[in-house]
């Protein structure tokens, strides 16, 4: 667990000093309606949405969507913010969209906003 958070507070402090703002990885699994499974480079982690909560009345509903947006092998940004017990927390927004996952989310009412 120690090598794990090593190594997410090693790739978060990599990003903080990467020239761009957000860094392309692709999909490989929705955990949940705020858990993803992302790969980069030969390396696959967990991420979790950040700034954004839903309803377990709405999980189903949500991982549907979530699903439907980001089907397996989808690039998407990653802008981390922070890491929790392993997980990356981050916001993600799909490559060719405008709209960060979390917001969508909100948006269609299968969430709420918790920043």
């Amino acid at each position: 667990m120690r090598i794990i958070n090593l190594f997410l507070f090693g790739l978060i402090l990599a990003f903080c000093f990467y020239p761009l703002d957000a860094i392309a990885a692709e999909v490989l699994q929705v955990r949940s309606s705020s858990l993803l499974q992302i790969g980069d480079n030969n390396r696959s982690y967990t991420v979790q949405l950040v700034c954004m909560e839903v309803d377990p009345t709405n999980e189903s509903a949500a991982k549907r969507w979530i699903k439907q947006e980001l089907p397996r092998g989808k690039r998407v940004n990653l802008k981390p913010k922070g890491s929790k017990e392993g997980v990356l927390l981050a916001k993600v927004t799909p490559i060719g969209s405008d709209k960060e996952l979390g917001e969508a989310l909100v948006e269609k009412g299968l969430g709420r906003s918790t920043c």
